[in-house]
Formats: C-alpha cells, sequence, structure tokens
C-alpha cells in the first residue's frame, strides 16, 4: 500500500522499518520540528527523520497538522493509508478521511486501559503485570477509535520503563504490518472501545520522581523501574539529589518501630536499607548529584552514610 507515516520518538522507528521491510510504499513520512539540545542550542533531528533520510524518504515537518497549508500538503501524496506511532499531534477530521483506508494508529497499551501520553512508564509504575499494544482506527477523540488487533506482553519482575519501551516498540511494528495485511485484504474486524472502562495516563514530568517515603515498599519499587531510565526516581541526601536506580522490597522489617519513613534502617555492603510508610525499600543502585550511577556497596566505599540518617529534603 502507498502509506504516508507520521511518527517523532524513538518507539515509532521500528513500525517505519517493519513497514518498509514489508514491502509497503512509504510516500511520506511526518514528524515534528527539530529541536534545540544541549548547551549549544543545536538543532536536533527527530529519531523517526534521521531513518527516513537513512531510507532516502521525502520528509515533511509542520509546526500544526491543523493548518490549512499541510492538509494541502497532505493531499498531494494520495496515500492508501496513514499510519500513525507517538506523532505528537492529534489529526483533524480532513486528515482522518483523506486516505482510502483511513488512518491507523499503534498505540502501548491495551485499549481502553492507559489512554494518553505515557502509558509504557504508567503500566510499570501501577506494578501491571500485563500490558500490549493495540492497533486502532483513528477517530478524533484521544485514542477512542475502533480496535483492530491486540498483542499482550508480560511485564517481567524487574521490568523498567526502557526495557518495556523497546519490547513494546518491537511489539507494535510487528503488529502494524499484521493489521495492514489485514486491512488490505479485507479481513480486518472494527471493535468499538468500551469507554466506561477506559483510564487515562498523564504525561510524565520530572516532579513525579521525587520519593514520598509514607508510600509503601512496593509503590516506590514499581515507580524506580517505572521511571528508569527518564526521568529516574531521587531523593536527597545532605542536600544534594539522590537518583535511585534499582532497589527491591522487603516487606517485615525486624528493627524497632520507631524508625520513621524514609529513616535509615541499616547499612551494609547488600544494600541501604529504608524505612517507608509500608515495608523496608533496599536501595541496590543509586547515583550522587555530579557522580557516576554505581551499585550501593561501591557507592558505600566512597561514602559514609550512618543508620538513623534520614533521605529527603531538609
Amino acid at each position: 500500500m502507498k502509506v504516508i507515516f507520521m511518527g517523532t520518538p524513538d518507539f515509532s522507528v521500528g513500525t517505519l522499518e517493519a513497514l518498509i521491510q514489508a514491502g509497503h510504499e512509504i510516500t511520506l513520512v511526518v514528524t515534528q520540528p527539530d529541536k534545540p539540545k544541549g548547551r549549544g542550542k543545536n538543532l536536533q533531528f527527530p529519531p523517526v527523520k534521521e531513518a527516513a533520510l537513512a531510507h532516502g524518504i521525502e520528509i515533511y515537518q509542520p509546526r500544526r497538522v491543523r493548518e490549512p497549508e499541510c492538509i494541502e500538503y497532505l493531499q498531494n501524496y494520495q496515500a492508501d493509508i496513514i499510519v500513525v506511532v507517538a506523532f505528537g499531534q492529534i489529526l483533524p477530521r480532513e486528515i482522518l478521511d483523506m486516505p482510502k483506508f483511513g488512518c491507523v494508529n499503534v498505540h502501548a497499551s491495551l485499549l481502553p486501559k492507559y489512554r494518553g501520553a505515557a502509558p509504557i512508564q504508567w503500566a510499570v509504575i501501577n506494578g501491571e503485570r500485563v500490558t500490549g499494544v493495540t492497533t486502532m482506527r483513528m477517530d478524533e477523540g484521544l485514542d477512542t477509535g475502533d480496535m483492530i488487533l491486540k498483542e499482550e506482553v508480560a511485564l517481567a519482575p524487574e521490568e523498567t520503563g526502557g526495557s518495556l519501551f523497546d519490547r513494546l516498540a518491537q511489539t507494535g511494528a510487528e503488529l502494524c504490518v499484521r493489521t495492514l495485511t489485514a486491512i488490505e485484504e479485507g479481513t480486518a474486524a472494527y471493535t468499538p472501545q468500551n469507554h466506561e472502562a477506559a483510564t487515562h495516563t498523564s504525561m510524565i514530568k520530572k516532579q513525579l520522581g521525587e520519593i514520598d517515603w509514607n508510600k509503601s515498599a512496593q509503590e516506590l519499587e514499581c515507580l524506580i523501574r517505572g521511571l528508569n531510565p527518564w526521568p529516574s526516581a531521587y531523593t536527597y541526601w545532605k542536600g544534594k539529589t539522590l537518583k535511585i536506580w534499582k532497589a527491591s522490597v522487603q516487606e517485615q522489617s525486624m528493627q524497632p518501630v520507631d524508625f520513621e519513613p524514609g529513616r535509615i534502617v541499616t547499612v551494609n555492603k547488600d544494600g541501604i536499607m529504608v524505612q517507608t510508610g509500608q515495608g523496608m525499600l533496599n536501595l541496590l543502585e543509586i547515583q550522587l548529584e555530579g557522580k557516576k550511577r554505581m551499585k550501593t556497596d561501591a557507592f558505600l566505599r566512597g561514602y559514609q552514610i550512618e543508620t538513623g540518617t534520614r533521605l529527603g529534603k531538609e
């Protein structure tokens, strides 16, 4: 089929590559504008743009797809279908109705659960055991269109936001190819979502990573994994930011009950045990502000942390 592909981040690249490999003709790649990055504010290409350049595919980077000139531009390509993967803008009705087979979206959750901006991280943060990918025929709502295919993915015990991102990107790429085959052959089934069962996810912000030690150890361990690698979970020690990259849960504390949440209960080569609102959290991999990420036993060879110290803002 003739395909216009819309996507921006790393998550989208695998699907673009899979469609090319499957023999579809990518007539145009639409992605977000380049953004300045770093101290020099040099413009950085979106990952999808880099992939398109590598394949010699024409690229279009409109600021707003709702603008009349953008709609007119896309009409020139007479695509059979538009595939959208983490593009970053909501498409207007004029674009949704433009191609013969409409617009298909690859969404990283089992819809209608986890509609919105960050379904991958929230699945880990919320302690889900299973998530997945859904392809859907897009409408004017946010992830509200009729579902076409689904693929479940079980979360590993030590799953992070980063590892799940990579796994779902691959699953989504394969599912999108299967979806286009079904559409082209006329075998695709379109299932309306149960809107009453829908849940929505908010965007991930850096502030979300600040640890509230009053929460349970299990909640915090999920938060740490979900925000790895970005923006990362963190607390404070001696006024400096202390990122926590890996931790484990110890449900029962044999220590006296007068340890308030955030107090360090024990410090040894096996980790730094911290009291939480329920259970204890053992810090296994940390990073002090301005220093390298390291395992806790290596950190303790250079820094002394006393039992009874309270982590968090002073």
